[in-house]
């Protein structure tokens, strides 16, 4: 073996550090890290939820998660430009794979995925879950409300509420989610915020919007600051639906709305809430069929490496 074999196969085993590889070639786990399901001393857990069948538009969100990975391996090799640590330094992060379920029987799904994030993190990670539709962050919702026995502060990034009425408890829909997650106590309203909003629902349910005019008139730092001023430290699970972006940032998504917000606008935003209680965190919506030179899955990528770094800045990681 040739010493830069070597050194690659000591880079590729190590659960630390950054991963030089070429884009084109080699693994196709997220950012390079290990592919394993031995959580043995791990931090956070990267998995897909490959669901679509809770679309309403277009479908092909199932496709996501690998996109979202092999859009990762353009990044893998620096970390995240400006900032003034390396994730992978602080964190032993692997790529768990993807959940499975029988699509056959979808009435088993939402408990499968359930399931699959329960045998995560009561072993003590957290986790950073690529959708699939956005209906897959309930079910996460229900392993981490489980977990932690305290209604939760939600960081949620859309164009749409995805809080419209739905009291049919077995309806697998992506636009009702945080409706049920707030009726069943797993979330908390008046300590959550939804930021990029520019659809219309008439009931907010106390939920503190930052609408996609808000942030655009008043900016990143007011977003970051009233954000911050909501969540305090409590705990904190953040989603990001890629169609909170603009279609001109964002168009392989199933259903894009105008006036969204820029890469640049999301990604400060994120690393503005260094420090926060963030408990999990999930990517969601990006379906690879409309996508354009694979712009939604990079830009889904970095919005990911930037949730990761806000988890990295908890100070039980800061040595």
């Amino acid at each position: 073996m040739s010493n830069g074999e070597e050194k690659k196969e000591q880079e590729q085993s190590s659960l630390y550090g950054t991963i030089i590889e070429p884009a084109f070639s080699g693994s196709t786990s997220f950012m390079r890290r290990k592919a394993t399901r031995d959580l043995d001393g791990i931090d956070l857990v990267v998995t897909g939820i490959p669901l679509d069948t809770a679309t309403t538009n277009r479908p092909g969100a199932r496709f996501g998660p690998r996109a979202i990975r092999a859009a990762s391996t353009h990044m893998a090799w620096e970390r995240p430009y400006g900032m003034k640590f390396d994730p992978f330094d602080r964190l032993a992060v692997i790529d768990y794979g993807d959940c499975l379920f029988d699509f056959g029987k979808p009435e088993s799904i939402p408990g499968d995925i359930q399931s699959h994030i329960e045998t995560i993190i009561n072993q003590g990670p957290s986790t950073l879950s690529f959708g699939g539709d956005h209906f897959v962050t309930y079910p996460i919702l229900c392993a981490y409300a489980e977990k932690y026995q305290t209604p939760i502060s939600l960081i949620h990034f859309d164009a749409h509420s995805d809080t419209w009425r739905d009291d049919e408890e077995e309806r697998i829909d992506h636009g009702t989610m945080f409706y049920k997650a707030m009726k069943q106590g797993m979330i908390d309203p008046k300590k959550s915020v939804q930021i990029g909003l520019r659809t219309e629902n008439p009931d907010t349910f106390d939920f503190n919007i930052l609408d996609g005019d808000w942030v655009h008139k008043n900016g990143i730092d007011a977003v970051i600051d009233k954000t911050l001023s909501i969540v305090g430290n409590h705990p904190v699970y953040m989603t990001f639906d890629i169609d909170c972006l603009d279609p001109s940032y964002a168009p392989g998504t199933g259903t894009p709305v105008c006036g969204g917000l820029t890469t640049h606008q999301a990604m400060s935003i994120i690393r503005g809430f260094m420090g926060i209680n963030l408990i999990g965190m999930d990517v969601v919506e990006v379906a690879p069929a409309y996508d354009v030179s694979e712009i939604t899955s990079l830009a889904a990528s970095h919005i990911a490496m930037e949730m990761i770094s806000v988890f990295a800045s908890k100070p039980e990681f800061q040595s």
